[in-house]
């Protein structure tokens, strides 16, 4: 996968600022009763196809969390999480310290219906701001993100604290919303932020997948 990585990234890196992008693999799956960065759909790994999605994007990806012997496989770094048990804030925290660019895009390895289109539009608005995040009503989008390394010292401040919520550092840094209004023309149905919490969710991803895949697009 290495050296799909890099194909990809090149074409990418020319008309798009350059960002790393992260996987967050790591959290309990109570619901679920299984590894969500084990889930699988038409025998391929969600965690892989995200990464290969991602590989358009960025020339360094790699993940968050998870087994590293079960995840060698993916040929990516696998990056331990260097505050276990802060939930997904330490997660990030710990993609923003191993990341090599200045901004990484962060998403969850149980999200299979990325929209390329509308991470692009993300990673185009993201150089004059430390947090680009979706946001519909009054709910934001913390795991389909990107976050600058000024998020760092605001966000260890927090975790030295205790605070674990993904927004308690916002005040601090400068913020872009990617309101619903702007999502709506990539991604109408909001299908981007669709995760797999439990055997329901598998179930409904794996037939909005069967229904994608005629179309042979990425997105």
């Amino acid at each position: 996968m290495r050296g799909l990585l890099s194909t990809r990234a090149r074409s990418a890196g020319d008309t798009m600022p350059t960002v790393s992008a992260v996987v967050l693999a790591g959290g309990r799956s109570t619901r679920l009763q299984q590894d969500k960065a084990l889930l699988e759909l038409d025998g391929q790994w969600v965690l892989e196809s995200i990464l290969h999605k991602l590989a358009f994007l960025s020339d360094d990806v790699l993940v968050v969390g998870g087994d590293r012997v079960k995840l060698r496989p993916l040929g990516v770094p696998i990056v331990p999480d260097a505050r276990p048990g802060a939930g997904p804030l330490g997660g990030i925290y710990s993609g923003l310290k191993r990341m090599r660019h200045e901004r990484g895009l962060f998403v969850a390895c149980d999200m299979p219906l990325l929209n390329l289109s509308l991470l692009r539009y993300m990673i185009e608005l993201s150089p004059e701001f430390d947090v680009v995040i979706p946001r519909i009503g009054d709910n934001v989008e913390p795991l389909h993100a990107i976050y600058s390394k000024m998020c760092l010292l605001p966000m260890e401040e927090h975790l030295n604290r205790g605070e674990r919520r993904v927004v308690c550092f916002h005040a601090s840094v400068r913020m872009r919303y990617v309101e619903e209004s702007e999502i709506l023309s990539f991604d109408p149905q909001h299908l981007s932020f669709f995760n797999i919490n439990t055997p329901q969710d598998l179930q409904m991803a794996r037939q909005i997948h069967q229904k994608q895949r005629p179309t042979g697009k990425v997105d």
